[in-house]
């Protein structure tokens, strides 16, 4: 196993599957665009690319015959489930409150999906075609976004279908985190996406199982407090729970939270999953140190 790891002297913040989002809207519906600022196709132009497939949009007339069938088809679904749940111990599935059905850019997420938006010379036409499922089958190539405190990186490796721990991670493309103006959330759908707006106007929208962690220290300036500037009673915490993770552990990274309390954080190069990043591993303790239940705070604490 290689993973990749920052050089001394910068820190290994988090890590997160990564790769270009997909439409989810029916006329846009597993595709997914590469335009310039005029909205021209661009993938052709996109130096060291292969081929990849050319999408078309579906018309109006598409979605309506789609949508009559997928009424008929709900029709009768709902029919057997009004069947099943009229039968004593069945229980249909609950749903997700992630996501929703409504969005906010129609332009760019219901009539078109772009997931790049660069002129020639920007930064987002320089990143790397694995990002692209279509061309990069995640079934057997994985990319991961790794953020430290002072850049995004993006890695690759080959995929194997359940042996998640094995990586060996390929250097793909890295930014400095100056050059990235802000992240925004994009619910549309799944909830997954995130588009990344660079310094010079460039974005791409990508999507991710684990867009909170990618997401949190793209957002917030990653701004840990030094060991050394907490009680001992802090520090003690803060390492004895470093020490009881993975054998690789670095050290703990502590931030305060809005609620008072502070939360630890320990990043383990061993512990990265193909499928989910890092999982982090984190717990929070109040001002005295004392390493605090997930009962004792609200859920929310633990992640802001």
């Amino acid at each position: 196993m290689s993973v990749w790891l920052p050089a001394s002297g910068e820190t290994l913040i988090a890590r997160a599957p990564l790769a270009f989002a997909t439409g989810e809207a029916t006329q846009v519906k597993g595709m997914r665009w590469f335009r310039d600022t005029e909205r021209n196709d661009i993938q052709n132009e996109l130096v060291g690319w292969p081929e990849g497939p050319a999408y078309t949009a579906r018309t109006a007339g598409d979605t309506a015959a789609r949508n009559t069938l997928k009424g008929a088809a709900m029709a009768v679904g709902v029919a057997v489930m009004g069947l099943l749940s009229s039968q004593a111990g069945s229980v249909g599935p609950g749903r997700s409150d992630k996501g929703s059905n409504t969005s906010h850019d129609r332009a760019d997420e219901v009539e078109d999906f772009p997931v790049m938006w660069a002129d020639p010379g920007t930064i987002a036409r320089t990143l790397p075609w694995q990002l692209d499922p279509a061309r990069s089958p995640q079934d057997q190539y994985r990319t991961h976004a790794v953020i430290t405190d002072r850049r995004l990186v993006i890695v690759g490796f080959p995929y194997i279908k359940g042996d998640e721990k094995r990586i060996d991670d390929d250097f793909l493309w890295e930014v400095p985190r100056a050059a990235i103006t802000r992240v925004e959330l994009r619910d549309f759908k799944i909830g997954n996406d995130a588009k990344i707006v660079f310094a010079d106007g460039s974005w791409c929208r990508v999507g991710s199982i684990n867009r909170e962690r990618l997401t949190r220290y793209l957002i917030e300036p990653p701004e840990f407090i030094p060991l050394t500037s907490l009680t001992q009673a802090q520090r003690n915490t803060a390492e004895r729970f470093a020490a009881a993770q993975a054998p690789d552990a670095q050290p703990p990274l502590v931030k305060q939270n809005p609620c008072g309390c502070f939360r630890i954080e320990v990043v383990a190069p061993s512990t990265i999953h193909a499928s989910f990043g890092h999982s982090g591993l984190n717990t929070v303790m109040d001002a005295n140190g004392t390493e605090l239940r997930l009962t004792e705070y609200h859920q929310e604490d633990f992640l802001t």
